[in-house]
């Protein structure tokens, strides 16, 4: 038994690691959570989210959300992968500007996610399910060496080479959350868990995961499922009416939605009723309310 980089001051549950995948088999149809896994590149973490979806039977997600934003959106799917990995400095750049590429992604992540039983592996699945009980957040990390050898191998450069895009790539993940989340990604205090791979095998990690998500608290409920229901509303309804009005901040509870824009109602009447009418057009949307900022 051990505790693997749990979070200080949150509850520590202990798992033995050395559990053999096919004992999960009986329990892994009664599961319904959300995993996801932030890793950096070349950590070993897109292994494990495959490992752990393949040993409870879930579907593990990564670049399929890109895929179906674009395609829902009409937005090349280059646009959207920049969007998630380049530096908000880049993204400014773009016609759309970042406000609707995240909108975009947001929209497209929740809509996939809602379904339960879900491995995601990549950026930002911990800043989207905020306040979701049944979502365990994972930390993946590996040694800079470990890391720099894998990128030797695969790209064929030197040590030097390896470390300095390894260095690169993590500080522009860093500044991404923290310029539009205002969180950094390496904050542990995201996560519930913290896992580093290296005297911890990939085996070990994928164990602990599968086990730790079976765990009651991490199982979905009616109140849980309505909060997913209300962000993934919320994102549906932004996403629709992100291009008129990029600044505008967005909730839902029970199908009532609340619209919070920046306008002069004096000069533009006509607009709050506009995004009513818009937001309506939202399958699930029953009542919205539109307030002036």
């Amino acid at each position: 038994m051990f505790r693997a980089g749990l979070v200080p001051g949150k509850d520590v549950l202990r798992i033995n690691v050395y559990q053999t995948a096919s004992s999960y088999g009986a329990e892994k149809a009664i599961i319904m959570a959300i995993i996801t896994i932030s890793r950096g590149s070349y950590s070993k973490g897109k292994e494990v989210a495959e490992r752990v979806a393949q040993t409870l039977g879930y579907e593990c997600i990564s670049r399929e959300v890109l895929l179906e934003a674009s395609e829902h959106f009409n937005i090349p799917e280059i646009k959207l992968r920049r969007a998630l990995h380049d530096a908000p400095s880049i993204l400014e750049r773009f016609t759309y500007g970042k406000e609707r590429y995240l909108a975009y992604i947001t929209a497209a992540f929740l809509e996939h996610v809602h379904r339960d039983n879900i491995v995601y592996h990549g950026l930002a699945g911990q800043f989207f399910l905020k306040g979701i009980s049944h979502v365990l957040k994972i930390r993946v990390l590996a040694d800079m060496e470990d890391r720099a050898a894998l990128e030797m191998k695969r790209d064929k450069v030197s040590r030097d080479e390896a470390l300095r895009r390894l260095r690169r790539d993590d500080h522009e993940r860093r500044q991404w959350s923290q310029q539009l989340f205002g969180a950094d990604t390496w904050d542990a205090s995201l996560y519930d868990a913290v896992l580093h791979v290296h005297r911890l095998t990939v085996d070990n990690v994928v164990n602990f995961i599968c086990q730790t998500v079976q765990q009651q608290q991490f199982k979905a409920t009616h109140a849980s499922q309505q909060v997913l229901n209300d962000l993934l509303l919320a994102a549906q309804v932004k996403a629709r009416l992100v291009d008129d009005c990029p600044r505008i901040s967005i909730r839902a509870e029970n199908q009532v939605v609340t619209i919070e824009a920046q306008f002069n109602q004096n000069v533009e009447p006509e607009l709050a009723e506009k995004i009513k009418v818009m937001a309506l057009q939202t399958p699930g949307v029953k009542e919205v309310q539109v307030h002036p900022v």
